[in-house]
């Protein structure tokens, strides 16, 4: 079936329903070119009747449309009042179903509410339609369910969903949660590494830049400093400081695994410790002008400090064992 017949009926099914469109379209199956035609012509707000279309199709398509546009009248009389009132869409579309459950004709989504009023109105009506809407906005947002989200990256992302339970399990050494810290209106960062098992700490010197190739190389010159068993695997936020991901995993051996959005929990230990960082990178200073050797000096400071959760240990002795061990 055509392709613009097909998005047309789909339109037409959001304001009035499957078994209206469906009804009509099985009466008119032995019609189906014209109808097709006409309908895709109707859905798009170009309805009229073809002088060429026989008598019979005729007929039926002007019991359809006197019925469908008296149907969208008595909807566009409720929305009108009801935007006049300051209602949103969203209010009116529920108020629709409530007031009246008996007359499906009647129930739109606020989603079929914004697009009338973005796509159909034009010039001053538009103005004025999308004036009567509190945002004032005079194009739509789209919006997307939590399931349809789209990848940032080109190359796939591995979610924190299918990370291996020794990568969740703290017992072993190797798996590292990784972020930026911004330094004034976002011009400069500073990456920061902490090891899950120990809480060490590392820092990753960005100068200039912290677009994704100046991540990319400066986490692999980082990591590629470590023996091969404490490369395991990197978790981080959906920055798009990381689209570059593949390649870091090319050149390190670590597989890099994505959180959920919005959910910095799943990297409590680099939260932790980005907050730690914030006593030498205060917020909304320029992070630029510190050095490599700056950064270094934090990260042994840090990782010279006794934490609670390591039994009083510090990072840098469980690092030094875990190495001691190893050889």
């Amino acid at each position: 079936m055509d392709e613009s017949f097909e998005r047309a009926m789909a339109v037409r099914r959001q304001v009035l329903g499957d078994d209206y469109v469906d009804a009509v379209t099985t009466k008119a199956t032995a019609f189906t070119a014209p109808f097709q035609q006409f309908v895709t012509r109707w859905a798009w707000g170009e309805a009229w009747l073809d002088d060429t279309l026989e008598p019979q199709v005729r007929s039926l398509l002007t019991i359809a449309v006197v019925t469908v546009l008296g149907q969208l009248n008595e909807i566009r009389l409720h929305v009108r009042g009801a935007l006049r009132n300051g209602c949103s869409p969203e209010q009116i579309a529920r108020r629709l179903r409530r007031d009246h459950p008996d007359r499906p004709e009647l129930h739109v989504t606020h989603e079929t509410i914004y697009q009338a009023l973005y796509v159909q109105g034009r010039g001053q009506l538009r103005r004025e339609l999308s004036g009567a809407l509190r945002t004032g906005r005079a194009a739509r947002k789209p919006r997307r369910q939590p399931d349809q989200r789209r990848s940032r990256f080109t190359a796939p992302m591995v979610m924190i969903s299918d990370r291996p339970a020794q990568a969740c399990d703290r017992a072993y050494p190797g798996h590292w949660e990784g972020d930026l810290i911004m330094g004034l209106g976002n011009a400069s960062a500073i990456g920061t590494l902490v090891e899950r098992a120990t809480r060490y700490v590392m820092l990753v010197h960005l100068p200039g830049r912290h677009d994704a190739e100046t991540v990319r190389d400066g986490l692999i010159a980082t990591i590629t400093g470590l023996p091969e068993h404490l490369r395991q695997s990197l978790t981080w936020d959906q920055g798009v400081e990381m689209a570059r991901h593949h390649e870091f995993s090319a050149a390190t051996g670590m597989q890099v695994y994505f959180c959920d959005p919005h959910s910095p929990w799943q990297r409590g230990s680099n939260e932790n410790t980005n907050g730690l960082l914030r006593q030498y990178f205060p917020k909304g200073t320029d992070l630029s002008v510190h050095t490599a050797a700056d950064l270094a000096a934090v990260a042994a400071q840090l990782n010279r400090r006794p934490r609670k959760t390591l039994g009083w240990d510090t990072p840098a002795e469980r690092l030094a064992m875990l190495l001691t061990d190893a050889s």
